[in-house]
């Protein structure tokens, strides 16, 4: 059987991937402005192999609301606006040639709070994944008991920081989703 100490440990792992999780979905949550991090998600065939965007050719975002992609490979052209049009971005890529342009229009109010609800169910998720994990410690903690390889006192000890962890993972859970919503409901 896992002692305290492991318990914990792999528990605050899992709480952070969760937190980590939901950051990345945050990020991939189209706020009106261009973040180059919404196109890592996006993979293009380079030969062969399903690649991400970013990995093939250089973003930069020279206004707040413009993507510009620079495919290192000019004959990725073609397959990365392919794979803009086939994305659920909902932007429509604009390719002169040599480099490849995102426009990113600013979203309407009733899209704005769409979005915040979206953040907000997000946020919700990952307190619940957060959650779950703190009870399969608890009752790890409560095995432990009954197998008398704790003492009572250990397994409140232990459940006390266990739900101190828990607090502070969903604290962050909302920092993040508070600052994506500030961000949404931005002009």
């Amino acid at each position: 059987m896992a002692t305290v100490k492991e318990i914990m440990e792999s528990a605050k792992d899992r709480m952070s991937k969760s937190v980590d999780v939901y950051r990345r979905e945050m990020v991939s949550l189209r706020a009106g402005r261009a973040n180059p991090q919404i196109l890592d998600r996006i993979t293009v065939d380079y030969y062969g192999t399903p690649t991400p965007i970013p990995q093939v050719g250089g973003v930069s975002s020279p206004e707040p609301r413009m993507l510009i992609i620079s495919p290192w490979d000019a004959s990725l052209l073609k397959p990365i606006v392919k794979a803009l049009q086939k994305s659920d971005l909902g932007i429509n890529p604009v390719d002169d040639g040599k480099v490849i342009r995102l426009v990113f229009p600013a979203p309407t109010e009733e899209r704005r709070k769409e979005l915040a609800k979206q953040a907000s169910k997000g946020a919700e998720d990952a307190k619940v994944a957060v959650r779950a994990i703190r009870r399969d410690a608890i009752e790890q903690f409560k095995k432990l008991r009954k197998a008398s390889e704790i003492t009572e006192d250990d397994e409140r000890k232990a459940s006390e920081d266990m739900q101190k962890q828990t607090d502070a993972a969903i604290r962050e859970v909302d920092e993040v989703c508070e600052a994506k919503k500030k961000e949404i409901m931005e002009v």
